[in-house]
Order: structure tokens, then sequence, then C-alpha cells
């Protein structure tokens, strides 16, 4: 297939979305496939793939995403592709990917993540004038009311359910395709040490029990609940390592006003997170929204217990006691603290680690692309039959 993937920068430093548009690149071309990267930048980018720069000039966010969508239009009058694949809005694509929820819900509901009346109407009204985040809403809406809107590929149930209540949608237009992980890289197997070297560079006791979260959005993600609820623990042998590059103050100071500041470490960014998992006894993440979250598939192939919350699309892979957890509501305390302390049984968590590695099957990344590959092609059949 002649592929075309849309992206603003094909730049996998920048994030999840980005380094999974460069992982895709280079695994479709190794497969035989014609791979063209259109962005506004590029970097690490395989050099076996195409790359066709779509300039985004401004002086504002919004500015630069008009004028990126301006130029792939026209890029697009003289390329030809059987599958284009936008990860963002943009006018035209056989397939989009919204890897962060859809932009109208986000811009409709993205205030709910906070807590608390008054901080729900200051988010509020910053969506409202976030000019960048209309705009991607704007885009997003003219494209699903063409008369042959995009296939819409959904991470998970949670995502299908979001776009079935902001778009009338054929159902088959909705394939769902879960997040792949790299089985190969994130096996317990490969570097058995690697865990030990985490706890003595954090100073952390060879018998604690180690409750991890890997996140870049430490509010959405839930870390102050997690703080929260590790608090309510009375075994001080349990702790929390937060992994991740936001800023930690206000999560230190909630920490430490609820007398667990030595119990909570902040490891900071880490490019390679595989020795936390190795170090970890069990994975947190009370996820405010998360279409799919790549770190709980990463976890769960590792052969890490999961707590999450419902509003996660990846504990659709959970089965609630046996490999993990289920939160309802992200934000309650108690039920997480009862989550943490059922992870403290040494046997339980034995137990759980082995069901957890009888996922990677299901987890692997030549699952996630057989099947997007399937997914290409129904988009091939529709664009020959509009009508269908």
């Amino acid at each position: 297939m002649k592929i075309g993937l849309i992206i603003f920068h094909a730049d996998p430093a920048r994030g999840g979305a980005e380094r999974y548009t460069i992982d895709l690149a280079r695994s479709l071309s190794h497969r035989g496939h014609d791979l063209t990267l259109l962005a506004s930048s590029f970097k690490d980018a395989p050099w076996e793939v195409k790359q066709i720069k779509c300039d985004a000039n401004g002086f504002t966010p919004a500015m630069r995403y008009r004028s990126f969508v301006s130029h792939l239009n026209t890029h697009l009058l003289s390329h030809n592709f059987d599958v284009l694949h936008a990860m963002l809005p943009v006018s035209r694509c056989d397939v989009y990917h919204p890897h962060a929820g859809l932009a109208a819900e986000n811009l409709a509901t993205g205030h709910l993540k906070y807590r608390g009346k008054w901080a729900q109407t200051m988010a509020k009204l910053g969506n409202r004038l976030n000019a960048r985040r209309r705009r991607f809403a704007t885009v997003e809406r003219a494209m699903m009311s063409t008369p042959v809107p995009p296939l819409v590929l959904c991470l998970s149930e949670y995502v299908r359910r979001s776009v079935l209540g902001r778009y009338m949608m054929k159902p088959e237009a909705l394939p769902v395709l879960y997040n792949g992980v790299d089985t190969r890289k994130f096996d317990p197997k490969q570097r058995p040490d690697a865990g030990a070297a985490v706890r003595q560079k954090l100073g952390i006791p060879h018998d604690a029990v180690i409750a991890l979260m890997i996140a870049q959005d430490f509010h959405r993600k839930g870390v102050d609940i997690a703080i929260k609820s590790l608090a309510r623990v009375p075994d001080g042998k349990l702790v929390l390592v937060v992994v991740g590059k936001d800023f930690s103050a206000p999560y230190e100071k909630i920490a430490s006003k609820l007398g667990a500041e030595k119990r909570v470490f902040f490891a900071g960014a880490a490019s390679d997170p595989y020795p936390y998992y190795r170090c970890a006894d069990f994975f947190v993440l009370p996820t405010h929204h998360d279409p799919c979250s790549l770190v709980v598939l990463e976890a769960l192939a590792m052969g890490v217990p999961v707590i999450t919350s419902a509003a996660n699309g990846a504990g659709e892979f959970l089965t609630h006691g046996l490999d993990g957890m289920i939160v309802p509501d992200p934000n309650d305390v108690p039920r997480l603290t009862e989550a943490m302390k059922a992870m403290l049984d040494p046997k339980r968590r034995a137990t759980m680690s082995q069901a957890a590695l009888m996922l990677r099957p299901k987890l692997a990344y030549d699952i996630h692309v057989n099947g997007l590959l399937a997914i290409y092609q129904a988009a091939i059949d529709r664009k020959r039959r509009p009508s269908a």
C-alpha cells in the first residue's frame, strides 16, 4: 500500500502520538509498504520513509495549526495515497486516529477532569478562549460531516462510546484497535537486575512494596489521588514512585502535608522505563481520561499487576481481581486505598503477575499492526464503494 501518515511533529520525543507514528512508519516500511510522513517538522524519522514538510507558520498555536492544514491540503492536490492516516483533525483523511480523544469531546468536557466548581469553571473558560482547541474541534466537525467521513480508529470501547455520543456514525465506521506493545523490549526476563538498580538509586529498601506511576500530565493522571490513597495505607513499606517530567512541587507538598513525604519518590523523566517496571510490585494509574494508556499495557506485558480507573480504555484488557483492579471513579480515594491495601499481599501479587503475563500474546505490537492493515484495506474498499 501507499500510505501517508499525518502528524503535526514527526518527533518521537514530543509524546505518545508522535512516538507511535514514527514506530508505525518504521514497522510498515519494513513490511514492504510505501510510507510517507506528512508533518511540519521531523526528528529521528526512519531514513527509509519519505518526508513531506507542511509548513506551520504563525505567531500562535492556532495560526500554526491553520497554516499546517492549509499546506497539507496543497500537498495532497499533487500526491496520491491509497490510505491517509491522520493523528489529528485535518480536512481530508481516510483513517482518523484521535490519540488523546475527540477534539470536540475535549473542548466540551475537558474541564470535568478538575475537582471543584471553581476549578471547573476556570478550565471551561480556558477551553473557550483556547483558539487552537476551538480550531481543532471546528476542523474535526467539518471532516466528520462530509458525505463519506473517515473511519475513526477507536483505541478502546471507551473511545467508541465517546464518538457515538458526539457524531452520527455507523458502527462499522468505528473500528476498535487497542494499542500494542513491543513484547520483545518489554519482557521481564531480559534485564532481571534492572529493578534493583532503581531501588538503589532512589534509596528504597529492598523489602519495600513499590507502587509505580508513569505519567506526563500529573493532574489528569491522578498523581494527587494516588498520594492521598497511599497516605491512608498504614503499612509504611508501601511507597509510590512517580516517573514523568511534569512539575512535581505541588504534589510533593501534598505528600508532606499528609506525612507521606518519605514514601513518595519523584524520579523525573526516563527515556527507558524498563527498569521502573522491573522494580515495581504493582502499577497504579487513577486517570481521569485515557483512550488506551500505553504504560498500562507495558506494565501488564512486564507481569506487573495494574490498578487503574474506568476512565482508561486500557482497563478493558483487565479482568478485575485477576490481573488487576478497576476503580470506577478516579476521585474515589477510599476505593483506591482499599485496592492498594489488597496489593500488599505478596501471594496475591504473584498470582496476578502470572495472570498479567498471560496477556502478552494479545498485547503484541504485531497484532496491532495486523489489525491496522485490515482497517486500511476496509478504508480502501470503502472509497471504492462510497455508498456502502
